[in-house]
């Protein structure tokens, strides 16, 4: 199995690097990474599904690496996010494709079918359930429900100001966010994430006394020298669009994901918290599997490769 290959490809009026692997003619499976991360992140997922038979792609989406970074905050809005994965169906001649998605992917993942119903498959989502529609912006209902206690994504949304703390050391935010974003039994870390006060997102998180074992330094000195590179305005303009998104999803050409769904969890994702799956059947009308792995935390297709990756694979065996 040939390895795979990075290459540079035009969509959608800007420039995304892309990770392939397999051949093409095969079925299509497209990987959207989500927060701070990178088409890195499937680096476990890529060359499984490559010799699975599908041919892969796994951009680092508009804003991250090696990625065109558009200055606007608009730009990022869950509409041209979706487009940009049409013109990567479009760059190699596929009408359909299988998208799946972990955490700021899992929407792009889940809206592709809304927008673009006739090129869609199946989808897959990770740690982040497909959500209907909220009934009123998503920061007016945070800010009703947080009140005037800290909320990352309400402190993610003023420009300059998360930008400034998260590149201040991207060492130790990504060694922070790697390493502390879970449930634990630490009782006092988890409430200080929704305290009042004057600290940022970065502060908040526990320092970790070591690496995850799932994760190498080689590992996450990738990211850090990208983000240093990079910095983290593009991702974070990603949050700064919920309202947007909530406005441009009022009416899509088609009402819910009527392929097949799936979604894969970690029981020690503290995502699960806030983001429920009881209203799931809202908005999937075609076949929905959920798959709880236990204990994984946040970073799930990194953290338990093996079990995710044979979770993907038994989904997309059933749909051939």
């Amino acid at each position: 199995m040939p390895k795979p290959t990075e290459r540079l490809v035009d969509t959608n009026g800007v420039t995304l690097k892309v990770i392939e692997a397999g051949e093409r003619g095969n079925p299509v499976v497209v990987l959207t990474h989500g927060f701070p991360e990178l088409a890195y992140s499937w680096r476990h997922q890529i060359p499984a599904l490559a010799a699975a038979g599908y041919h892969v792609l796994a951009p680092d989406q508009r804003g991250y690496g090696g990625s065109s970074r558009p200055e606007e905050i608009d730009a990022y809005n869950i509409v041209e996010l979706t487009a940009d994965v049409a013109g990567l169906l479009d760059d190699v001649g596929a009408e359909k494709a299988v998208l799946i998605g972990h955490d700021w992917g899992s929407p792009v993942a889940t809206n592709f079918p809304l927008f673009f119903p006739d090129r869609v498959t199946a989808v897959a989502a990770l740690s982040v359930p497909p959500v209907p529609r909220a009934s009123a912006p998503p920061t007016a209902l945070w800010r009703k429900i947080f009140g005037d206690n800290f909320f990352y994504i309400l402190y993610f949304q003023e420009p300059g100001v998360a930008d400034a703390a998260l590149s201040a050391d991207p060492a130790r935010t990504l060694r922070r966010m790697i390493g502390g974003v879970r449930t634990t039994g630490d009782e006092f870390a988890a409430q200080r994430m929704i305290a009042p006060g004057p600290e940022g997102f970065v502060d908040r998180l526990p320092e970790p006394e070591s690496l995850p074992d799932w994760i190498s330094q080689d590992e996450l000195d990738h990211y850090i020298a990208e983000f240093t590179r990079t910095g983290f305005t593009g991702p974070l303009n990603w949050y700064r669009n919920f309202d947007r998104n909530w406005e441009l999803t009022e009416s899509t050409p088609a009402p819910t994901i009527d392929v097949p769904t799936l979604f894969v969890v970690g029981t020690a994702d503290p995502v699960l918290s806030f983001t429920p799956r009881d209203r799931v059947r809202d908005v999937v009308t075609g076949d929905y599997r959920e798959v709880l792995i236990e204990g994984a935390g946040h970073w799930l297709q990194q953290e338990r490769p093996d079990e995710v990756n044979n979770a993907i694979l038994e989904f997309l065996g059933g749909l051939r």
